[in-house]
């Protein structure tokens, strides 16, 4: 994965990022319509937490930024986040971050290596969930979890519940690129739209083409205010 660095403006301090190139386009598509295609740079970093932080990481050590976004479709908990729904992050959490044992999994908080929540920015999530609620679409404020197995079966989608009951969403960047932006004091987001129910794997079920449409009303609905950040 190639970054080009040489297309960032100096008075774009926005960073987008996302996992695959259909995401990244959506997002643009999204900038585009709103006329503010400059508002941000938009990068395909690749699939789950270790390709985000590395090239979130290899992005903000080449421009200055203000605001970093991880950004793309994910899974939704049914019942809170249907299929086409929009999940902004008031939390970001490495979910299955730890290791087993006899009681049941241990996060890596309870052993003592770290934090598995990364912090969002509580100016810009205020912000963002204001532009995002313009849309018609049904916008949750909740936790999303960070995993590197997507979850496949009732049972897991269960015990995610049963350690996170808050959470709307799963996808495998965010803590990710949150980390890398921690690391630099950059603030950070997410932001999800809803391309599946989170629960059995059912490829057929899948809604990707509504959930990159909804990606794209989101981007057009944040543009004015990821715009500000430069004024």
């Amino acid at each position: 994965m190639t970054i080009d660095h040489q297309s960032k403006k100096e008075d774009t301090p926005v960073l987008i990022v996302t996992a695959v190139e259909a995401e990244k386009e959506a997002v643009l598509r999204g900038l585009e319509r709103a006329g503010a295609k400059d508002a941000a740079v938009v990068i395909a970093a690749g699939a789950g937490p270790a390709s985000a932080a590395a090239a979130t990481a290899e992005a903000l050590a080449a421009g200055k930024y203000g605001l970093v976004i991880s950004a793309g479709i994910g899974g939704g908990f049914p019942q809170v986040a249907p299929i086409g729904s929009l999940v902004l992050a008031d939390a970001i959490i490495a979910a299955d971050l730890g290791a087993e044992s006899p009681e049941g999994f241990l996060s890596i908080d309870e052993l003592g290596f770290g934090s598995s929540s990364a912090p969002v920015d509580a100016k810009w999530h205020a912000r963002l969930l204001s532009a995002l609620l313009e849309t018609r679409r049904q916008v949750r404020s909740a936790p999303v979890l960070t995993v590197t197995t997507a979850t496949g079966t009732a049972e897991t989608a269960e015990l995610l519940l049963h350690r996170f009951p808050a959470a709307a969403a799963e996808a495998m960047e965010g803590f990710g690129v949150a980390l890398a932006a921690q690391r630099r004091g950059t603030a950070a987001l997410e932001l999800r739209s809803i391309s599946n129910a989170i629960g059995p794997r059912d490829r057929g079920a899948w809604r990707i083409g509504e959930a990159l449409q909804a990606l794209e009303d989101a981007a057009a609905a944040i543009a004015p205010a990821i715009t500000a950040i430069q004024n």
